[in-house]
C-alpha cells in the first residue's frame, strides 16, 4: 500500500507542474471516482449522497462528498491544502537577447530558494490565453522537454561563491533558452502559438496572455539506502492535496465531507480563488441553509489545515526548538502558534491526536524557536473567514521551497490513513 501511494504520488507531482495542471489532475482523479462537475455560474442540482467538485480560476479546487446525515446534524469535515509552489513565473514581455543567447526575464514567485534553481534542466508549463476565430480562449501547455537552464558563473570567476552569494534575480535568474545568430529576433508569442498546434492541435491567431512557470524536468523519486525518502520538486504543498484527495476517495460514510486546494498560498492567498478570498463561502453558502441553520453547522465543522511542517535537519538541528524537532517518517506534525501563525488549538490538536492514536499514526509536534519568526498556512486564514474549527498539521520536510525537496517515504501513508479516520468520524469534538 504504502508503495502504491508513493508511486501515485509521483505520478501526481509530474503531471502538476503548475497549479493549473495540478487542479485537472485532481478533477482527472475524482471524474474517475464519479464526481460530478458544478459550475459556479450556473444553478446547482445537489443531491444526498452525491460527489460533485467546482473549480475557480483552473488552479483552485473545492470536492465534496454529500453524506447521507444533514451536515446540520454532524458537521462537515473539511481538509484544506494549497496547489501552488515557489517558482520562476516568465514575465508578459519577457525577451531578452545578450551576447547571442537567447533567454526570458521571469519573476520570483513566493519565498523561493534561488540557489538550487541554477543548473538544472528546466521546462515551461502553465495557462495560455489566445484568439481563435475571433474568439478568445484558454488551454493548458507543458513543453515537457528540457528547454532551458540557469547556468552558474564558475568558482574561478566568483571565488567567494562558497562564502554565501546574494543572487540578484533581475540580473542572474533569466533562463537560457537558445543561441541565435546576430540578427535573428527571437518571438516567444510564436513559440507559444506553436506550442498550442503541437501539444493540442489548436491554431492560434494570436497569443493574448500567459501565466507561465519554470519547472525541473527531474522526476521525483523514492531515494536513500532503504528507500526512505521521497525527494522531488513542490512537495510542499501537492503532498497534502495527494493526500488529501487520497482519503476523500476513500470516504464512503454519513458524514458530509469536502477537500478545497487553494492557488496563491505562498504570496498570502489574497486572491478571487486564494484562501483569502470568498471561494470556500460561496461554495459553502450555496451548500448549506441560510441564517441560523448555516452559522450551526459551521460551528459543528472541523477543518484540517494540511501543509509541510519543517523537520529537524541533522545539520541544523540548533534551527528548531529542542523539545519540537519533528523526525522524517514519524508520521504527521501538529503545528502550534501562540500567535495564530497556526490555527491550532488544545481541543483541535486534541482530537487530531485522538485520531492517531486510535489509527496507532505515529504523531509529532512543532512549535517554533522563540527567537524564530513562524511561518503561515491557510489555516487561520480560513478559520478567521469561517469561523471554523481548526488544526494545522503537516508532514516533516527538508530543503522546504527549494527545487527539490525531501520528505519521508513512509509519511504519506501515515497522512492518508489519518485523514481517511478523519473523514469517517462519526463525531467530532
Amino acid at each position: 500500500m504504502r508503495e502504491e501511494l508513493n508511486q501515485g504520488l509521483i505520478d501526481f507531482l509530474k503531471a502538476s507542474p503548475t497549479p493549473f495542471h495540478a487542479t485537472a489532475s485532481l478533477v482527472q482523479r475524482l471524474e474517475g471516482a464519479g464526481y460530478q462537475r458544478l459550475d459556479e455560474r450556473e444553478p446547482w442540482h445537489t443531491e444526498t449522497g452525491g460527489r460533485y467538485y467546482v473549480t475557480r480560476n483552473d488552479s483552485s479546487i473545492v470536492a465534496f462528498k454529500l453524506g447521507r446525515l444533514s451536515p446540520l446534524i454532524g458537521g462537515i469535515r473539511l481538509v484544506g491544502a494549497h496547489t501552488d509552489s515557489p517558482c520562476l513565473r516568465v514575465k508578459p514581455q519577457p525577451e531578452l537577447q545578450r551576447q547571442g543567447f537567447w533567454q526570458l526575464g521571469v519573476e520570483v514567485y513566493g519565498g523561493a530558494l534561488l540557489a538550487p534553481w541554477f543548473d538544472r534542466d528546466l521546462s515551461l508549463a502553465g495557462r495560455v490565453t489566445f484568439r481563435r476565430d475571433g474568439k478568445v480562449e484558454s488551454q493548458l501547455i507543458d513543453f515537457k522537454l528540457p528547454i532551458a537552464t540557469i547556468p552558474n558563473l564558475a568558482i574561478h570567476l566568483n571565488r567567494t561563491a562558497n562564502e554565501g552569494w546574494p543572487i540578484n534575480a533581475q540580473n542572474e535568474l533569466p533562463p537560457i533558452l537558445a543561441q541565435v545568430a546576430g540578427d535573428e529576433r527571437a518571438d516567444f508569442r510564436a513559440l507559444l502559438t506553436d506550442q498550442l498546434a503541437r501539444e493540442h492541435g489548436l491554431n492560434a491567431d494570436v497569443v493574448l496572455d500567459y501565466e507561465l512557470s519554470f519547472y525541473d524536468t527531474q522526476s521525483a523519486a523514492v531515494i536513500g539506502l532503504n528507500g526512505d525518502f521521497i525527494a522531488g520538486a513542490r512537495l510542499d504543498n501537492l503532498l497534502s492535496c495527494f493526500a488529501g484527495l487520497q482519503a476523500l476517495l476513500n470516504a464512503d460514510g454519513d458524514e458530509t465531507c469536502l477537500l478545497i486546494c487553494t492557488d496563491h498560498e505562498e504570496v498570502g492567498s489574497t486572491s478571487a480563488c486564494g484562501a483569502d478570498g470568498p471561494m470556500l463561502e460561496q461554495v459553502l453558502q450555496r451548500l448549506l441553509p441560510e441564517g441560523d441553520d448555516y452559522v450551526r453547522t459551521i460551528q459543528k465543522s472541523l477543518l484540517i489545515s494540511a501543509d509541510n511542517a519543517h523537520g529537524v535537519h541533522p545539520n541544523y538541528a540548533e534551527k528548531h526548538d529542542g523539545n519540537h524537532g519533528p523526525k522524517l517518517n514519524a508520521g504527521p506534525v501538529i503545528k502550534v502558534n501562540s500567535n495564530q501563525r497556526y490555527a491550532t488549538n488544545s481541543e483541535t490538536a486534541g482530537f487530531f491526536r485522538h485520531l492517531c492514536m486510535a489509527e496507532e499514526v505515529p504523531v509529532q509536534s512543532f512549535v517554533v524557536r522563540s527567537d524564530m519568526a513562524c511561518g503561515s498556512t491557510i489555516g487561520p486564514i480560513t478559520a478567521g473567514h469561517l469561523g471554523v474549527r481548526t488544526v494545522d498539521i503537516g508532514l516533516p520536510t527538508f530543503a522546504m521551497h527549494s527545487i527539490r525537496e525531501l520528505a519521508g517515504s513512509q509519511d504519506l501513508a501515515h497522512l492518508v490513513k489519518v485523514l481517511s479516520a478523519f473523514y469517517a468520524s462519526a463525531e467530532l469534538p
